[in-house]
C-alpha cells in the first residue's frame, strides 16, 4: 500500500484536483511574465548627445530636418554622425556618446575636413520616442558609460532566481508547500507593483532581485504541488502544462509591451494580471504526500474526506490502510490527535542527502546536468530565433508560442515510451541540430533558421519534462529540495547563456558548438537514469534509491537453484 492508492480510490484528476490545478497554474503565468518583463523594461531606443541651445537645421547623410526628432528614427550606429546647426551659427556633429564642435565652418554640409573640438556627453541625451515612450534607460540615462547598468538587470534577476529556487525548495520541505505558495504569490504581487514605483535604478534592481526570488520559489514549489495532487495517469500532462502557462506569460509580455510603451504602466499591468489568485490561494490544502510524510495523519484523513465529498464519491479509504504496520503502531496516537510528530524525532535533511550514496550521487549529477543544458540551450536558441528581423513584439510572441507544441509532443512521448527515452533523444537531437547549423552554408538562411527552431523545439521537450522526472526520481522528504537544487542549476545555465552567446565574436558558431557537444554528451548520460513511467512516487530515500535496480544476483541464483532441484526431482 502506498499513498498513490489515494488517486485510485478518489480519482486521478477529478473536480477537486482540477480546481486546485488550474488555480495553481494560473499563477504560474506570472512567473513567465516577470522572467521576461525586462525585455522591454531595459530596451534602449535610438539616441544622440544633446547640445545646449536651439537647433535650426539637421543633416544626416542625404536627409534633412529642423529638429533631431525628425531624423532620429532612422539614425543608425556606425554610419556617421548627425550634423546640427544652432541658432547662433555653431555647427555640431552628434553621435551616441560624444559630440564635436566644428571650428570655423564655411558652409553647412555633411562632410567637414576642418578642425573639431571633441568632448564626451555631459549626461544630456535626446531619445527617439517613436517606439518607446519611456523605459528605465531613458528615465535614468543608462547609456554610454552607464550602459553596463542596464545590462546588469537581467543577470541580477537570474541570480535572484537561482537563490530563490534553492531557498524556497528547501523551506517547502520543512514548512509545507501551501505556505510557500501563498507567501510567494503575495510577494509577487506586492514586489511587482513596487518595482513600478522604485524611483531610482538601485531600488529597481533590489526590488527586481527580491521579485526574482519569490517568482522562482513559486515556480519550483508549484511543480511539486501539482505532482503530489494528481495521479499517475495524468501526472505527465499536468506537470508539462505548467510550462505551457509559463509560455503564456511570455506571450502576455509581448502583447502588453506592444500596447503599452511606458515602462512603469507596463510593469503595473503585468503585476496585476494574476492578482485574482490572491483571493482564493489561502484556501489551498496541503498535499496528502506531505501530510503523510510529516505524520499528520488526522489532517490527511480530513483531506481525503474533503476530496471525496467534492468529487461526489463515498470515501471508504482510511489513512491506516496507507501505512505499514510499524507506522500504524508508532502513529496510533497521531491518528487520534491532530499533532505533528515531535520535532526531536524528525531527521534534519539537507542538500547532502541528494548524494547519500554513490547511486544517488550519480543520479543527482546527471539530473543537474540536464537542468543546466536545458536552460543554456533554451536561451542560446531563443537569442537566435528572435533575431530574425521584423517586429520585435511578434518575435517574442512567437518565442513563447513555439514552446506549446513541444510540450504536447513531449507529453505524448513521455506517456508512451517513458521519461528517459524521451529526454535522452531530445537532448541528442538538439545536439545534432547544433552541429548541422555549423555545416549549413551561410547563404541558406531559411535552413539555418529551421534548424535553430528545431533545436529549440527539442531542447524545450527535455527542459519541460525534467521537472516531472526530478519529482519522480526523488522521495517526498527531499522532493522540493531536489527540484529546487535542479532549478538552481537551471539558473546557472541561464546566467552562463549570455556569455556563451558573446563567444560568437570569437567564432560565429562557437555557441552552437558548445551547446551541441554538451547536449549530446548529457543525452547519452541520461540513458543511465532509471525509468519512472507508471511507477508510484516514492516516500523514503530507500525506495528512491531502489528505482531501476535489478534483482540481486543472490536472488537470481536462488531461483536458478530451485529450478535445477525441481528438474532433478522430475528426472529421478
Amino acid at each position: 500500500m502506498t499513498v498513490e492508492r489515494i488517486f485510485d480510490e478518489l480519482g486521478h484528476f477529478k473536480r477537486y484536483q482540477a480546481c486546485l490545478y488550474f488555480a495553481a497554474v494560473f499563477q504560474a503565468v506570472a512567473c513567465g511574465i516577470h522572467y521576461l518583463a525586462s525585455v522591454f523594461l531595459v530596451e534602449t531606443p535610438n539616441f544622440v548627445c544633446s547640445v545646449p541651445g536651439n537647433i535650426t537645421d539637421v543633416l544626416y547623410g542625404n536627409l534633412t530636418g529642423s529638429s533631431l526628432e525628425d531624423v532620429l528614427p532612422v539614425f543608425k550606429l556606425g554610419t556617421g554622425p548627425m550634423v546640427v546647426r544652432m541658432a547662433d551659427g555653431e555647427q555640431w556633429e552628434l553621435s551616441r556618446c560624444r559630440s564635436a564642435l566644428r571650428i570655423n565652418p564655411k558652409d553647412f554640409t555633411y562632410n567637414f575636413d576642418g578642425n573639431k573640438t571633441v568632448k564626451a556627453c555631459d549626461g544630456n541625451f535626446i531619445y527617439d520616442h517613436t517606439e518607446i515612450q519611456q523605459s528605465i534607460v531613458t528615465d535614468w540615462d543608462l547609456v554610454c558609460e552607464r550602459e553596463w547598468l542596464a545590462k546588469l538587470c537581467q543577470p541580477t534577476f537570474m541570480l535572484g532566481v537561482l537563490i530563490g529556487a534553492l531557498v524556497f525548495g528547501d523551506v517547502a520541505d520543512r514548512v509545507g508547500r501551501v505556505r510557500i505558495l501563498m507567501f510567494t504569490s503575495l510577494c509577487q504581487f506586492g514586489l511587482g507593483v513596487s518595482v513600478a514605483f522604485s524611483g531610482n535604478y538601485y531600488f529597481f534592481v533590489v526590488l527586481r532581485f527580491l521579485l526574482a526570488m519569490v517568482s522562482s520559489g513559486y515556480l519550483v514549489v508549484v511543480f511539486v504541488y501539482v505532482t503530489e495532487f494528481t495521479g499517475i495517469k495524468v501526472r505527465t500532462w499536468t506537470s508539462m502544462h505548467v510550462h505551457a502557462a509559463f509560455a503564456v506569460g511570455i506571450m502576455v509580455v509581448a502583447l502588453t509591451g506592444y500596447l503599452v510603451r511606458v515602462w512603469w504602466i507596463y510593469q503595473i499591468i503585468l503585476s496585476i494580471c494574476t492578482s485574482p489568485f490572491l483571493l482564493f490561494c489561502w484556501k489551498f490544502p496541503e498535499t496528502p504526500f506531505y501530510l503523510m510524510a510529516k505524520g499528520r495523519y488526522k489532517d490527511a484523513q480530513e483531506l481525503l474526506d474533503a476530496i471525496a465529498r467534492f468529487n461526489g464519491l463515498e470515501c471508504k479509504l482510511q489513512v491506516r490502510e496507507l501505512l505499514t504496520p510499524e507506522e500504524v503502531e508508532n502513529g496510533r496516537a497521531l491518528l487520534e490527535e491532530p499533532e505533528e510528530r515531535p520535532p526531536q524525532g524528525e531527521k534534519k535533511l539537507s542538500i547532502l542527502d541528494l548524494f547519500g550514496s554513490w547511486r544517488m550521487a550519480g543520479r543527482t549529477c546527471t539530473v543537474w546536468a540536464i537542468w543546466f543544458i536545458g536552460s543554456l540551450g533554451y536561451y542560446v536558441f531563443s537569442l537566435g530565433s528572435v533575431n530574425l528581423g521584423g517586429n520585435q513584439y511578434v518575435n517574442l510572441f512567437l518565442v513563447g508560442a513555439v514552446e506549446l507544441p513541444s510540450y504536447l509532443v513531449g507529453c505524448f512521448a513521455m506517456d508512451r515510451i517513458g521519461r528517459k527515452k524521451t529526454c535522452a533523444p531530445a537532448l541528442i537531437l538538439a545536439g545534432v541540430a547544433c552541429m548541422l547549423i555549423i555545416v549549413v552554408p551561410a547563404d541558406i538562411e531559411a535552413l539555418a533558421i529551421a534548424l535553430s527552431m528545431f533545436g529549440k523545439f527539442a531542447i524545450a521537450i527535455a527542459f519541460g519534462l525534467i521537472y516531472l522526472y526530478t519529482c519522480e526520481l526523488y522521495p517526498t522528504i527531499i522532493r522540493s529540495l531536489a527540484v529546487g537544487s535542479g532549478s538552481m542549476m537551471c539558473r546557472v545555465g541561464s546566467v552562463v547563456a549570455p556569455f556563451c552567446v558573446y563567444l560568437a565574436d570569437v567564432w560565429v558558431y562557437l555557441p552552437q558548438l558548445i551547446v551541441g557537444i554538451l547536449a549530446f554528451i548529457i543525452g547519452v548520460l541520461t540513458l543511465l537514469l532509471p525509468e519512472t513511467l507508471g511507477k508510484p512516487l516514492t516516500t523514503t530515500l530507500e525506495e528512491a534509491e531502489a528505482l531501476g535496480r535489478t534483482p540481486s544476483k543472490k536472488k537470481n541464483k536462488d531461483v536458478e537453484d530451485g529450478l535445477e532441484l525441481n528438474q532433478n526431482e522430475t528426472n529421478a
